[in-house]
């Protein structure tokens, strides 16, 4: 018989980096929060390999960025080469822009991190609790409160004890994983290829400095497989197509001959996953209290780092949505708008991904080419893309959000829901490649540099930031709001890339993105109370 739990604001399902990154978000809004992860512990393999540098911002909000970094690999890492075998001279390499070198369009820089070196840093950021062995095996949404619940009841299995516990709660994040048992039970189908292909990543010791040592990267593409450095004091992965009758491979050996003939190197495998590349969009991100996010909501080829940082995205789009609602500031409507701005974004990142495997394959055909025409192997190749794809900055810094949430000219909800992304204010190029800063509303305000070092993107928090060259006034329309908001002053050295009067002001949502847009100051003393009430579709509430 399941006994019963204390309960729960938020039931967090699945302990990777979305659900951890979700946990330390809440925390820091003072939301109550729940972890459980089927497995027993943090998982062991390198997985995902990338932190990108939007997600190095969110994690500078909360405080992470020096100890991501202290265990991830110097910035030269951040490049990929591609070589007949490990052991041979690259034929082309491509760098990624914005881990390999700071940009001038972000304060922080991307970082190429094994996924297991990530978490420890994730789990140790809030004090919530954390159920680890413990899975999800069923949930039911009660209570009646207009059209849908009010709370949500989840049976978890404790695979240590085999006891059952029921656990109420508001509101459930899934981030389960591709396979997603919390999505299943919604009955939410996915839509796009679905399972591509299954390989197998093999992680082991070598002595390989001698080949890579002087020419480092996060990424080494052979026609082979993959490898991949893992931890700056040494451990390699190898990525590749799952064999035939994988349970009796000879992993040492698969390994060595990967590493190409002659190359003599003794091989001690550690550990072996076998893993399936997925590639879908689920057909919606929320039913009901429950909510998708991470590979639950989107399951992202690898191929250009995209998958793991969508989903943390995902999580700081959402966390301060369900604490607006948890804390009466914001209305029920506010949570539509999670599906409305991520359900685009995780379809272009889909695209993207796909685009990057064929670009990738693209690079070996050319290669295959120029041999079979009896080319030197020291001989380069010319690569399918320009030097800055691999910045993708367009896709990661200049995403625009399209919904309720968010206010067109800073007077009027935009009428054009679900619109879509973009990444240029002006021409809504959707190249993925090229950035162009933006103060339009629904973009990520743009880092423009503060006061005593500080960046505008170190003045957005857990409030509503408002931005301005005349903070006295604003300050004074700031008084009985409920909302959590801070003015900041704006230098106005700033004001015509902000698109600003001296009297104008922007108005930043907790998740960095700009929500209104004053050019001048508003007419009345009830501008900023609407734009809010509006943003957290509160309006019906606050304003009657």
């Amino acid at each position: 018989m399941p006994v019963a739990d204390a309960g729960t604001d938020v039931l967090i399902v699945g302990g990777g980096p979305v659900g951890l990154t979700a946990r330390a978000l809440l925390a820091r809004w003072g939301v109550r929060a729940l972890l459980v992860e089927k497995h027993r512990e943090l998982s062991p393999f390198p997985r995902a390999r990338l932190v990108n540098v939007r997600s190095m911002e969110i994690y500078r909000r909360l405080g992470l960025t020096s100890g991501i970094a202290a265990a991830a690999f110097a910035p030269e890492y951040g490049r990929i080469r591609f070589r007949d075998t490990l052991h041979d001279r690259d034929f082309a390499t491509a760098a990624m822009v914005g881990v390999n070198a700071p940009v001038p369009e972000s304060p922080v820089i991307g970082a190429v991190t094994s996924q297991d070196r990530l978490e420890p840093t994730l789990l140790a950021a809030a004090d919530g609790r954390v159920r680890f062995g413990t899975e999800l095996i069923d949930l039911v949404e009660e209570g009646e409160e207009g059209e849908e619940g009010e709370s949500v009841l989840a049976t978890l299995l404790d695979h240590r004890t085999g006891q059952e516990t029921r656990v109420r709660a508001r509101y459930v994040l899934a981030a389960d994983g591709a396979n997603s048992t919390v999505r299943q039970r919604l009955g939410i189908g996915t839509t796009g290829p679905g399972a591509l292909a299954g390989f197998t990543t093999v992680v082991f010791d070598a002595d390989l400095g001698r080949w890579c040592a002087g020419q480092p990267a996060g990424v080494y593409f052979t026609p082979h497989g993959l490898f991949a450095p893992l931890y700056p004091e040494g451990g390699w992965a190898w990525f590749a197509p799952t064999p035939e009758d994988a349970a009796h491979a000879d992993w040492a050996g698969l390994v060595s001959r990967a590493l190409g003939p002659g190359a003599g190197v003794h091989v001690d495998v550690v550990r072996v996953q076998h893993w399936t590349m997925n590639a879908f969009v689920a057909e919606r991100f929320r039913r009901g209290r429950a909510l998708l996010a991470g590979d639950a909501a989107h399951a992202i080829p690898i191929v250009g780092g995209l998958g793991m940082n969508t989903g943390i995205a995902d999580v700081d789009n959402l966390c301060w949505k369900l604490a607006g609602l948890l804390h009466g500031w914001a209305g029920p409507g506010l949570l539509d708008t999670y599906g409305t701005e991520r359900h685009p974004v995780a379809h272009r990142t889909l695209r993207q991904a796909v685009t990057n495997t064929h670009l990738m394959l693209d690079v070996q055909n050319r290669r295959r080419a120029q041999l079979r025409a009896g080319a030197a192997p020291s001989d380069r190749i010319e690569l399918p893309w320009s030097p800055r794809y691999f910045a993708q900055l367009g896709l990661v810094l200049g995403v625009s959000y399209d919904s309720a949430a968010v206010l067109t000219d800073g007077s009027a909800p935009s009428d054009r829901p679900g619109a879509g992304t973009h990444t240029d204010a002006d021409t809504d190029t959707d190249t993925g490649t090229d950035y162009v800063p933006t103060t339009r509303p629904g973009h990520r305000m743009p880092h423009l540099p503060l006061a005593q070092g500080r960046s505008t993107l170190d003045a957005v928090g857990e409030w509503f930031t408002l931005l301005t060259p005349d903070p006295a006034y604003w300050e004074q329309q700031k008084a009985a709001a409920p909302w959590p908001l801070r003015v900041e002053p704006l230098p106005s050295e700033h004001l015509d890339v902000c698109g600003l009067s001296a009297q104008g002001a922007l108005l930043v949502r907790p998740d960095g993105h700009v929500g209104a847009r004053w050019r001048d100051r508003p007419p009345g003393d009830s501008a900023l109370r609407h734009a809010l009430a509006a943003i957290t579709c509160a309006a019906s509430r606050e304003l009657s």
